[in-house]
């Protein structure tokens, strides 16, 4: 304080050299009428000479005692950020992460969440907060989507955790060039000791697994190049997936053995990935039984769409680099992924394509421009992320560039074929007892002769749905619906083993070997879900419609293919002939020109 009284009084000038220097001002003033004031040669009599103006003075007296108010808010609010960071620990968790569901998860479920004033309501259970759930009770409870509790936007909630206090707050920013939002929560403990901090995350991975027991997660990728939680899904049994014999096993325990040997890969220096290509005849399986390989090892999902819009080569890699150590990454239909053919020569991109130019505002995300090279690049490369499994599934495994195909990349390659008859046993097994074993169901049909209820309902209400089937039989012909697809029907009746054994035998025999997909048996299956002994019936006229369409399929693409090559003929001939009328145009005017000279 007394060195700013100074500094004032230094401007402000004593009373009586104001008052002496007044008279001076005042003749100077007079004698500048007749000519013009000299400009001062040195800094001292600038000074003098700015301060000699009594505005200036006063604005520096508000910059001084501005700068000094300024400064002693730095002090007070430096003091109080370093007192709290003496006695606080605050940890941000970004929403891209798994760490930010965990402490979703956690938070639902302490005693104090249920007590809070400030909360955002959503029912977009897809989203990483879809365990933070209200349950309803009465009839909305399953005809309405739930609904969720989310900590408010900006709004601080204290509770207590091991007798320390713990503030936790959620803000969104808006990030990346597309405008997409990120939400971070902030979770500060006061505690001096970072086992706190461990020990409360352990405890929220904990509460998270729990929740996630018996679900898997799925995520894709968003175009700010980050991985976005999408939903969750129950884990698919292993016994749904009706495969041929050994199939199963050989892959399960691949990627359970892979997923045990990483020290193994350490010790012989070879790089921690494994890849799968499932290739086959479409509807076969690929797609499910990923989704079952997933939930039997306790992996999530990472979707990689190679024809995501504004996908280069860097995103591509990018994505890649950030998968967890422990997931399956899965890329569909990899031979229709890339627009210029899976080859390492394909069409120069364009010139703007991949120069890390930010777009104008608001303009539409740029097409993929990803190439087989910078996917190469990403599986294997220097910065490959390792400790994934990578499944591909394609359905021309020949258009698959070599390269593509190496181990290393694809260590183990599986062919789907269409359906065989022992898989159309155990289907039609499946599907009538789907709390059991197909494998069991055939292997014990003489061990037991019990009644087993192969559909969804009680006998009361079959027997209430008896008449309504009776009377529709006494409608004529000519005034009942005609309909395609699939019927959803609730009366089932009660088969025994033996019985659902000697039905699974019989359907079977009438589906031929190879020709029909898993996806179409699937399909047929569902219209008589609760008819097995109508399924049997039918199955034979049903297989050779199939049979029809798919000659006449075959037909129509080889007529295509026809009309195609003929097309080109014609097209090379009027080619030909237009360049045969060309040369003859040259021989004339070199016959003129030679007769002219």
């Amino acid at each position: 304080m007394p060195l700013v009284q100074q500094l004032l009084a230094g401007f402000a000038g004593p009373p009586d050299a104001q008052a002496n220097n007044s008279a001076p001002a005042a003749a100077a003033t007079t004698a500048a009428t007749g000519t013009a004031l000299a400009m001062p040669t040195d800094l001292s009599s600038l000074l003098a000479l700015l301060l000699s103006f009594s505005a200036l003075r006063d604005w520096m007296k508000l910059a001084v005692l501005g700068g000094f108010i300024e400064l002693c808010r730095r002090f007070v609010f430096g003091g109080y950020a370093t007192l709290v960071g003496a006695f606080f620990i605050t940890a941000s968790f970004e929403e891209e992460d798994a760490s930010y569901s965990w402490m979703l998860v956690w938070l639902s479920k302490q005693p104090s969440w249920n007590k809070a004033r400030d909360v955002q309501i959503s029912t977009n259970t897809l989203a990483n907060n879809a365990a933070i759930v209200f349950e309803e009770d009465g009839p909305l409870a399953k005809s309405s989507r739930k609904l969720a509790y989310l900590p408010a936007l900006s709004s601080t909630y204290s509770l207590w955790y091991k007798r320390r206090r713990v503030t936790i707050t959620r803000v969104q920013n808006q990030t990346g060039w597309y405008g997409s939002k990120e939400q971070t929560l902030y979770v500060s403990i006061m505690t001096r000791d970072h086992r706190i901090l461990s020990a409360l995350l352990q405890d929220a991975r904990r509460e998270y697994i729990a929740a996630q027991e018996h679900k898997m997660c799925v995520y894709v990728s968003d175009t700010a190049n980050n991985w976005r939680h999408v939903a969750c899904r129950e884990k698919r049994s292993m016994h749904s997936i009706i495969l041929d014999p050994g199939v199963k096993d050989v892959l399960v325990d691949d990627a359970r053995d892979f997923l045990l040997s990483k020290d193994w890969y350490a010790e012989r220096g070879i790089p921690f990935r494994r890849g799968y290509l499932l290739y086959g005849a479409p509807g076969s399986g690929k797609t499910s039984f990923i989704h079952s390989v997933a939930g039997e090892l306790g992996l999530d999902v990472y979707v990689l769409s190679l024809s995501r819009i504004g996908l280069d080569d860097a995103a591509l890699g990018e994505l890649v680099n950030a998968l967890p150590e422990r997931c399956v990454a899965l890329m569909e239909d990899i031979d229709a992924a890339f627009t210029s053919g899976l080859n390492r020569d394909a069409a120069a991109a364009p010139p703007d394509a991949q120069d890390g130019t930010p777009p104008p505002p608001g303009a539409p995300p740029a097409p993929s421009t990803s190439r087989l090279s910078g996917l190469l690049n990403a599986l294997d490369g220097v910065g490959a992320q390792e400790g994934r499994i990578l499944f591909a599934t394609t359905n021309k495994y020949a258009a698959l560039d070599a390269a593509l195909c190496r181990p290393g990349r694809m260590d183990l390659h599986i062919e789907f074929r269409l359906a065989s008859k022992f898989q159309a046993r155990q289907l039609f097994s499946r599907f009538y007892l789907p709390a059991q074993n197909p494998d069991a169901v055939l292997a014990g049909a003489d061990a037991e002769e019990g009644s087993t209820d192969s559909g969804y309902d009680s006998g009361e209400e079959r027997e209430a749905a008896a008449p309504a089937a009776e009377s529709r039989a006494d409608v004529p012909d000519s005034e009942k619906l005609t309909f395609s697809g699939t019927s959803h029907q609730t009366r089932a009746p009660k088969l025994g083993r033996r019985q659902i054994s000697e039905l699974a035998v019989r359907f079977a025999e009438a589906i031929p070997e190879r020709e029909i997909s898993m996806a179409s048996l699937q399909g047929f299956l569902m219209a008589y879900k609760t008819r097995p002994f109508e399924a049997v019936a039918e199955v034979g006229v049903w297989v050779e419609k199939e049979r029809g369409e798919k000659l006449a399929k075959e037909r129509k693409a080889k007529e295509a293919e026809a009309e195609r090559a003929k097309a080109e003929a014609l097209a090379k001939e009027k080619e030909a002939a237009k360049a045969k009328e060309v040369a003859l145009e040259k021989e004339k005017e070199k016959l003129v020109g030679e007769g002219k000279t």
